[in-house]
């Protein structure tokens, strides 16, 4: 009995207690670079992507770095949008909206530069509501991504391409007139 009682202790020590962090405060472009043309705003609380009238895209760095975390955000978007999440480089990214390759929705499906969609994320077209907000989530623990999309898990891969610690970015794809919305973006180190 002891030993059960000291082995949950230890377990419990050794599980982080930290606490999400807003990434985005909702009012300004703190914390974050932008590094392209396409125009990055902040209305009413929500962080706006849009395509500038070239069309030549852009990504929004965070100014930190991260090693292990989840990230949780919510999105919206109307119509054919193409962005994504980039995990700590501009390489791997959790693909949001249409595959511009493969011209259908690849969302919460990783995008490796080189290996295409090494996976495809499950049950996406009954879970993703164009035009309402929808709630990602992504854990980054090593060169393991676990992704779920409204509370439902739908894909993990396992990058050899993955980084120790960088930014994250959000991508408003070049060649394309898009918009994307995004809110309560906060982030968990683990």
């Amino acid at each position: 009995m002891e030993m059960k009682t000291l082995i949950c202790f230890l377990g419990t020590a050794l599980v982080s207690n930290a606490s999400p962090e807003a990434i985005f405060d909702g009012k300004t472009l703190d914390g974050w670079v932008v590094k392209g043309p396409a125009p990055w705003t902040v209305e009413d609380g929500i962080l706006i992507g849009k395509s500038d009238p070239a069309k030549k895209g852009s990504i929004l760095w965070t100014e930190k770095e991260y090693t292990d975390f989840t990230l949780e955000f919510q999105f919206r978007f109307n119509g054919r949008v193409d962005s994504g999440v980039f995990i700590r480089q501009n390489k791997d990214q959790i693909q949001i909206g249409i595959s511009g390759s493969l011209k259908r929705d690849m969302t919460a499906s990783p995008y490796i530069p080189g290996k295409g969609y090494p996976v495809e994320a499950k049950g996406v077209a009954e879970l993703l509501k164009e035009g309402e907000w929808n709630k990602m989530k992504i854990t980054a623990e090593g060169n393991v991504y676990n992704v779920e999309l409204n509370g439902k898990h739908v894909m993990e891969y396992t990058s050899d391409t993955a980084k120790d610690k960088g930014p994250l970015g959000l991508q408003v794809h070049p060649s394309i007139d898009m918009k994307i919305e995004y809110k309560n973006i906060t982030l968990t180190p683990l």
